[in-house]
């Protein structure tokens, strides 16, 4: 991505400087008045790491023993970000022994040192909110046997962040950048003495950005699943840190933290991880569970959830998109994913997306938000939507989606057998001339999924688009295909003479896949783009191919547990974090 350098984004990141270094002399609090609970989960393996000298940031790792994290040099501006948010305090405290703390104390004190003057790239509002909250939660972590010149130095540091945030809060894109900024500005004016009037402004500011960047049913405008559980999380510590401090929650906020819980809940599968929908991942392990418990709120959702739709029976549950993707600004990190789905069945995912492929550069980001990257029927050589102009956003040269789908009826309903969901889009209306339906029907006990998908025309206008279609093909087809990405942990193969596909998951599941319609069933490589990896990883992909004919085309497949799958499965794998570069 490269700088754009208008001088609209040349005066913001000046006054960011500018303020940073006007702040410097403020006032220092001598201490805390009260320091919240440390709510943040960090990763203990990837701490192990980090203490053993293998620094992984944004997809890179760096084998640097010894090494004070600012003296190497950052590859890209992920890393940037990543360090100097300070996220990998929670992975150093999860560790807790003497090793990891030292190796805190060294890093952090060590940026006061370099940047606590407000030089370096970590001033920005997003940023300091995100480090704020980060220090605070982990204070007694990091405080720990240190001196009172050096304590001091960590609250003047603390005093000189949340003054420039006072100041900068505002120039903080809307979304999740402005929430961390907030509710960092909210623990620091909680926890640090004379700053408490910083607490009225900063509350009252964050109760109107939830009711202007909260739906209705409790959903972002990007519809990222990931980033909404990361403002849930936001809105949920600062609303337990105003309870603490026996502080009223502007109601706003509270609405917002009781609208978004249910949406979370309908976009977790089986397994607890999120959905991968645009440019979200899994989620961290655990932070979903854990701000759902500390929100409190018990409601379910009906319907769609932040265009949403889930289908859930026995241990099987499938996600998809079923609404319009995100235009405009809010779709700098949309997908090409309308009518895609997911299914995961126990603690295994089967059937997933290939996911954001951002941290890998922008050609494997590029490419994870087309439709052939989802779970999805698409026609060869387009997508349902378009990448199109680049606009600036946050000083970065981003492409927007464009022509993407606009009417996407969505229908849920019960049958005998189980839950149905229908589903349409007219992405493909403008360039062929062809609507796209689909019909997913989830079995009662969750051990069969009956799908089917249409290519077909729906009005004479849509029918002459066809047609010019074909004349330009010399009447040999419009070639599409129908692409269902596995999971890298399942092991699938051909069988029968070309007619089926088996997979088996670790937990002892088989599933078979068949199919029924005009095309050509294949087994082909695929990738798994998954942050803290070093490069993708490999995987396989189910591929039906054919050619739509006429103004109807058809094609059915199936996906069940093979019969001597057992209906419960003793599923007790751990899965770790780890550095594997496969």
């Amino acid at each position: 991505m490269s700088r754009i350098d208008t001088w609209s984004s040349k005066r913001v990141r000046m006054m960011h400087r500018w303020h940073a270094r006007r702040t410097a002399n403020v006032a220092a609090a001598k201490g805390f008045v009260s320091s919240p609970e440390p709510r943040t989960v960090g990763s203990y393996a990837k701490g192990r790491q980090f203490c053993a000298g293998n620094i992984m940031f944004a997809g890179h790792l760096i084998q640097a023993p010894q090494t004070v994290l600012w003296d190497i040099a950052s590859p890209d501006p992920a890393f940037v970000e990543e360090t100097q948010g300070f996220g990998w305090l929670d992975d150093l405290a999860a560790v807790g022994d003497m090793s990891a703390r030292t190796v805190a104390q060294i890093w952090l004190w060590d940026w006061i040192r370099r940047y606590g003057k407000g030089h370096g790239p970590g001033w920005t509002p997003d940023m300091a909110g995100r480090r704020i909250i980060r220090w605070i939660h982990h204070a007694l972590f990091v405080l720990a046997g240190q001196e009172k010149a050096s304590s001091e130095a960590f609250y003047r540091s603390l005093s000189h962040q949340a003054a420039f945030l006072q100041r900068r809060w505002r120039s903080a894109l809307p979304g999740l950048p402005r929430f961390e900024a907030l509710t960092g500005l909210i623990y620091a004016g909680l926890s640090l003495e004379g700053r408490n009037a910083l607490v009225g402004p900063a509350s009252e500011a964050l109760a109107r950005e939830c009711a202007a960047g909260i739906d209705d049913q409790g959903g972002l405008v990007t519809r990222n699943p990931e980033e909404l559980l990361e403002v849930f999380t936001l809105l949920t510590w600062a609303s337990l840190a105003l309870r603490e401090a026996e502080r009223d929650v502007p109601e706003a906020h509270q609405k917002a933290i009781e609208r978004i819980a249910p949406t979370l809940r309908a976009l977790r599968h089986a397994d607890g991880g999120l959905a991968r929908f645009h440019g979200g991942g899994r989620g961290l392990n655990g932070r979903l569970d854990t701000a759902l418990a500390e929100a409190g709120v018990r409601n379910q959702i009906e319907g769609l959830a932040m265009g949403f739709a889930r289908l859930s029976a026995g241990r099987s549950s499938i996600i998809a998109d079923a609404a319009p993707p995100p235009l405009g600004k809010a779709s700098f990190n949309g997908h090409a994913s309308t009518l895609a789905f997911e299914l995961t069945s126990g603690r295994r995912p089967l059937i997933v997306n290939c996911g954001s492929g951002a941290s890998f550069g922008e050609d494997w980001r590029r490419a994870g938000r087309a439709s052939p990257s989802h779970s999805v029927l698409a026609i060869e050589g387009f997508s349902s939507a378009r990448l199109g102009r680049e606009q600036a956003n946050s000083g970065l040269r981003r492409e927007m989606l464009d022509e993407g789908p606009t009417e996407v009826p969505v229908e849920i309903s019960a049958i005998a057998e189980g839950i149905r969901f229908e589903g349409g889009h007219n992405g493909y209306v403008a360039t062929h001339g062809l609507t796209h339906a689909r019909i997913l029907e989830l079995s009662l006990d969750g051990r069969d999924l009956i799908g089917e998908d249409l290519l077909m025309t729906l009005e004479e206008s849509h029918k002459k688009k066809f047609d010019e279609r074909m004349e330009e093909s010399r009447l040999s087809g419009v070639p599409y295909q129908l692409r269902f990405h596995l999971h890298p942990d399942v092991d699938a193969a051909i069988d029968l003479a070309g007619s089926v596909v088996s997979m088996a998951l670790r937990s002892g599941e088989v599933w078979i896949f068949r199919q029924d319609g005009p095309t050509a069933l294949s087994l082909e490589a695929s990738v798994y783009l998954e942050n803290g990896r070093l490069r993708p990883r490999a995987t396989k992909q189910i591929v039906l191919s054919g050619k739509a004919m006429g103004y109807a085309t058809r094609v059915r497949w199936s996906l069940a547990k093979a019969k001597e799958t057992a209906i419960a499965v003793r599923d007790l794998a751990r899965d770790d974090y780890d550095f594997d570069a496969t």
